[in-house]
């Protein structure tokens, strides 16, 4: 996998520049949907409690295409990913974050290290016999009552299925439901799972946040995300 994207590390943006415009959006529309989401998880899942700073973990991090726009969210961020490449363009772009580079099998830190750990858009490229692996790991660097996030592609989106289609890294991609995903949260010994649905609307008013809202819990939307306590 790390070849694969070591091989768009320079040109990553207009490969999903060319999947998503079909749709009128620009990629950084979907960027800051998610940015939002986990800002808002955040404050929903009372991660800063007490005054106490927040860790976060974007594991499969990429080129960190998502990270300026989650400056302030967090106390501190650290980012991993397979491909070397992508990692040296990400610590170039974005020098507050600390990035590592992972192997498929293990990530590079201790166990209960951070407070939140998140991955976008990451699982549908994993080999479907190591999703439990991967939610065991993500389950093993988050910290006792932390929070772990799976943002996902919403296999029921028809919208969704073409984008995919047309993203040349996606063309052995393995979509992961919202029911798998909570499914795999409760496999690995996870509580409180909670999912949502997100991108229905292309807007980002504050009408179309609230209807997003209200119809979160249908599979409509775009993407979705899953996240549960430890």
């Amino acid at each position: 996998m790390g070849e694969l994207f070591d091989s768009y590390n320079s040109n990553y943006g207009e490969a999903v520049e060319g999947s998503i415009r079909f749709s009128g959006l620009r990629h950084d529309f979907f960027l800051i949907a998610k940015a939002d989401l986990l800002r808002r998880l955040v404050v929903e899942r009372k991660l800063r409690q007490g005054g106490s700073a927040v860790r976060a973990l974007d594991v499969g991090c990429g080129i960190g295409s998502l990270h300026p726009y989650l400056d302030g969210a967090f106390d501190s961020l650290d980012g991993c990913d397979v491909s070397q490449d992508s990692i040296l363009r990400a610590s170039q772009h974005n020098p507050r974050v600390a990035y590592r580079t992972c192997s498929t099998q293990g990530l590079p830190y201790e166990d209960g290290t951070f407070d939140l750990a998140f991955a976008s858009c990451v699982v549908h490229h994993v080999t479907p016999s190591s999703w439990l692996d991967f939610f065991l790991e993500i389950r093993r660097v988050v910290r006792p009552g932390g929070i772990a996030c799976i943002i996902e592609h919403n296999p029921y989106n028809p919208m969704t299925r073409l984008a995919v289609f047309r993203c040349p890294f996606d063309q052995d991609a393995v979509l992961l439901k919202a029911a798998r995903a909570r499914s795999l949260f409760q496999e690995t010994g996870f509580s409180d799972i909670r999912s949502e649905h997100f991108l229905l609307l292309p807007s980002a008013t504050p009408l179309a946040k609230k209807v997003e809202r209200l119809l979160s819990a249908l599979p409509l939307g775009a993407q979705y995300a899953c996240s549960a306590h430890v």
